[in-house]
């Protein structure tokens, strides 16, 4: 009985938290989950790769290709599915080169759509803040007949880079938070 009561207390105060913290990288940190997909899965050249650097940062670079039809690299990560109910917003802390980027993020896994975001990064470490309600259903680059994130389920969060140019492309991640 009072194990029941300390869950379901534990379980209250997270519901009624401010934040939770999807990752925060570090030297120590299982990047296993993490997953890069490249335009490869359509017959494209484009090379990304994921890694931890001696900061404790998540490093996400490589070389965006346009040949044979290609043009993207992303990096995924699937979790259990995470009430998000009670959030809006995505906080972002990194570090990139100037270029944009998608934030996706699924509410299944398995769903063919993802809610996108824009980012612009400036060379400078940043914290960036996007409101689910901002994020649009797409799906190949063409938005979706679908209303925007409804912010109720996360299962899948993802950068991708797609600029419709031949790139290279370097990402640094400190912290991914659900506000």
């Amino acid at each position: 009985m009072v194990f029941i009561r300390y869950f379901f207390l534990i379980l209250f105060m997270l519901m009624m938290s401010e934040s939770f913290v999807l990752f925060d990288f570090s030297r120590e940190s299982n990047i296993q989950n993490w997953k890069v997909v490249n335009d490869g899965v359509m017959g494209g050249l484009s090379k990304g790769d994921f890694s931890l650097n001696d900061e404790g940062h998540a490093l996400f670079k490589g070389h965006v290709s346009l040949e044979n039809n290609g043009g993207f690299s992303s990096v995924r990560y699937n979790l259990e599915s995470k009430s998000v109910k009670a959030f809006k917003k995505i906080k972002l802390r990194l570090k990139g080169d100037g270029k944009q980027y998608q934030i996706r993020v699924k509410t299944r896994a398995s769903d063919y759509y993802s809610y996108i975001a824009y980012i612009k990064t400036n060379g400078k470490w940043q914290t960036l803040q996007i409101p689910f309600s901002a994020m649009t259903p797409s799906f190949r680059g063409q938005k979706v007949d679908l209303p925007n994130y409804p912010g109720q389920y996360l299962e899948q969060f993802a950068i991708l880079i797609g600029n419709k140019k031949k790139e290279d492309f370097e990402l640094y991640l400190d912290k991914i938070e659900i506000e």
